[in-house]
């Protein structure tokens, strides 16, 4: 197995996180409903992003309890901001790339209204999630952390 990398999110924003959590809730779980009642198969974005989901889990999942955990602590006492420290294998990158290309499949599908409830990803979640994932990239590759408003500040 490969060494682990360390990954830091520095300074996440508690606030945003919330929103941008709140909709990918909301997301996953319509699109397990909606896998629910289509056996055939017919929805290929929601099959595909929770089996995506799915997999990541189980390749990952054992990566992320500790800073799921801290998430929620912070959530609960109010704090604004956390820094968190993933150690994590260097296929993550690739996964991270996957998942964001099939979010923005996710929200296409949700453009096109035809089956969903669940409404697009609002325009700052989908910076957050973008920012959050393309650390792990960003780190994955030689680049030191960049903070929530640094990004911001470059991609504005």
């Amino acid at each position: 197995m490969a060494a682990l990398v360390e990954i830091r999110i520095v300074d996440l924003p508690l606030d945003t996180y919330r929103e941008a959590a709140e909709h990918s809730d909301e997301l996953m779980r319509e699109f397990a409903l909606v896998r629910e009642q289509d056996a055939e198969g017919g929805q290929n974005v929601p099959r595909r992003l929770l089996e995506l989901m799915e997999e990541l889990s189980d390749r990952f999942g054992a990566f992320t309890g500790a800073q799921q955990a801290a998430l929620q602590d912070a959530l609960a006492r109010g704090d604004q901001c956390i820094t968190l420290v993933y150690r994590v294998p260097p296929t993550v990158g690739q996964a991270c790339v996957d998942l964001d290309h099939l979010l923005d499949e996710a929200d296409q599908f949700c453009r096109q209204g035809d089956a969903l409830l669940t409404l697009a990803t609002p325009p700052r979640s989908v910076a957050f999630r973008k920012w959050f994932l393309v650390e792990f990239v960003r780190q994955l590759g030689g680049a030191p952390p960049m903070t929530w408003a640094e990004y911001q500040a470059a991609n504005s």
